[in-house]
């Protein structure tokens, strides 16, 4: 399973890259804002920063919803480094906009996605990423795993290459789900993926080691 940092942080971003389990990253407007990232270049040359820590696959979203806008503004971000993913929302336009990209060699990631059905579609399209929502699923009470596993089905019965790229996960054990039902990639923020690290009887037998040691050292000095 792949790993991408949701997020724009940089400094998050390098710590995911520096511990060697980060293979991508995906961003949206709401990110950007969140970092004081404002107005087109801005948030352009953010895009081209974070292209420069990590080495591959990293999801820039347009804002587009019309087709023509769409492929225009889809080319402008594929332009900023050949590790640039165009994301684009699930909607008849950018349906049809992921198989212009799909045609041109561009990579796509379709988001926004919340049924099979609009799985279906999109990888039919040719997009190279599926992003299912999971936690704003589980929000509005549908079962946001359960989707994850019926495209995981599908898209194995037609032999699909689009991967699903499990979102809106929120915490560890969502990670550890998609993991076992055959995600291909999570995006999660950087907690989630730290908070694999965490167990009690890790902390306690750690604690037991060190203190042990100490006692040790003690007596040989």
């Amino acid at each position: 399973m792949k790993f991408f940092i949701d997020t724009a942080n940089l400094s998050e971003i390098e710590e995911a890259y520096d511990m060697g389990v980060l293979d991508g990253v995906t961003t949206n407007p709401s990110l950007m804002a969140k970092e004081g990232i404002t107005g087109e270049e801005n948030v352009r040359n953010h895009y081209k920063a974070i292209c420069d820590l990590v080495d591959d696959k990293v999801s820039a979203e347009v804002i587009a919803t019309d087709y023509d806008a769409i492929i225009r503004e889809g080319k402008e971000l594929a332009k900023i480094d050949d590790k640039i993913v165009v994301k684009i929302p699930m909607i008849r336009d950018g349906i049809k906009a992921i198989k212009y990209f799909h045609s041109e060699g561009i990579r796509t990631n379709c988001t926004l996605v919340f049924s099979a059905g609009q799985a279906i579609l999109a990888a039919k399209a040719g997009a190279s990423y599926l992003s299912p929502f999971i936690g704003r699923l589980d929000d509005i009470s549908y079962d946001g795993l359960e989707l994850i596993q019926q495209i995981v089905h599908i898209y194995g019965n037609f032999g699909f290459e689009t991967e699903v790229l499990a979102a809106s996960v929120r915490h560890s054990m969502h990670l550890v789900k998609c993991a076992e039902i055959g995600a291909d990639v999570v995006t999660c923020p950087l907690k989630v993926i730290t908070g694999l690290l965490k167990h009690p009887l890790t902390d306690s037998g750690l604690a037991q080691f060190l203190s042990d040691h100490n006692k040790a050292a003690g007596k040989l000095t």
